[in-house]
């Protein structure tokens, strides 16, 4: 019998464990000001919101990148046109799908981790 081998390894592994990372430290920034978390790692229309959050009447699609190194660029450049499309379907779709919420002031926010520090970019787009 053949060992299969593992299904994450190397740079993927280490990339994802990042990501987590990145991604909990996020929520744990929006949470301790008083943010309810609605959803972390939500699928709607098709594409991914990282973490979607609450506050009163603002409620707070954010999209959270991280760099480990200094290659690739900064983490607030890999928002392109083309992220920001995908996230707006998203966000409508969550929105299409919890009528509850229509009435809410809505905003997209940037979270940057770059090692130790956080950057929150609010009213990213």
């Amino acid at each position: 019998m053949r060992d299969s081998p593992p299904l994450l390894r190397g740079p993927l592994l280490s990339r994802r464990r990042l990501k987590n990372r990145a991604e909990g430290r996020a929520l744990w920034h929006y949470r301790l000001r008083g943010y309810r978390i609605l959803g972390t790692n939500v699928w709607a229309g098709g594409h991914e919101l990282d973490l979607v959050a609450r506050r009163g009447g603002r409620l707070v699609f954010c999209e959270v990148k991280s760099k480990s190194g200094d290659g690739r660029g900064d983490p607030l450049e890999m928002v392109g046109s083309e992220k920001r499309r995908r996230l707006r379907v998203a966000a409508e779709s969550f929105l299409a799908a919890r009528p509850e919420l229509a009435e809410l002031e809505c905003s997209f926010e940037v979270v940057a981790v770059r090692g130790a520090t956080l950057e929150r970019v609010v009213d990213a787009f």
